[in-house]
């Protein structure tokens, strides 16, 4: 039922706007003029967006603010440019707001790739503290909607571990396979060889 209400909101409808989703800026901006163009008097609406006030456009009636702001925007992006009464001047300052956070997240989407290329096992690092520094890392990639392969997410946890663990992490190559499950899972099974690990750490040292 969430999905379908997400999905709702993303389209909009006959009677209202497309909602912004702050990381696709472009795709809302072609929704929104689609919806305009739909409306009475589309084409003149689009005419005072693209070129400033136009004498028979009805467009300041669907700036009424809601619980959702207006035109399909939040709230705290609607509260900056609910000043604007020109609906060109509202457009503009949305559109430099959101290409500017579409920037910021260029910005942190190529910072996670650094911080997942470099990613390793600290030494004197517990499994369960690497563990929980490479989830946070993913769920991070994941909030920007970045995606990687269960085999490159897999791949990176194992092989990036301290050398004492070299023995258990063959062991989950050889036998667990890296394609098919989550890296949750090469996570309990090494766990549970913790000890074992320590005892090859101090034998290395």
């Amino acid at each position: 039922m969430a999905n379908l209400l997400e999905d709702i909101q993303c389209a909009g409808s006959d009677t209202r706007p497309p909602m912004l989703d702050r990381t696709d800026f472009a795709s809302w901006q072609q929704r929104i003029r689609l919806y305009c163009r739909g409306k009475e008097n589309g084409v003149n609406i689009l005419k005072s967006i693209d070129e400033g006030p136009f004498q028979i456009g009805m467009f300041r009636e669907t700036l009424a603010e809601g619980t959702e702001g207006a035109l399909g925007l939040p709230k705290d992006i609607y509260s900056l440019i609910n000043h604007y009464t020109d609906a060109k001047d509202i457009w503009d300052n949305v559109k430099m707001l959101l290409e500017g956070s579409e920037l910021t997240k260029e910005y942190r989407e190529s910072q996670l790739y650094v911080d997942f290329k470099h990613f390793r096992q600290h030494k004197g690092e517990t499994i369960h503290d690497y563990y929980v520094r490479f989830a946070k890392l993913i769920n991070d990639m994941r909030n920007i909607k970045m995606t990687m392969s269960i085999m490159q997410l897999n791949s990176k946890f194992v092989n990036n571990m301290l050398p004492e663990w070299g023995r258990f992490v063959t062991v989950v190559k050889l036998n667990r396979g890296l394609r098919d499950s989550n890296y949750d899972q090469p996570y309990a099974y090494l766990k549970q060889h913790e000890a074992h690990a320590n005892e090859n750490k101090m034998m290395l040292d």
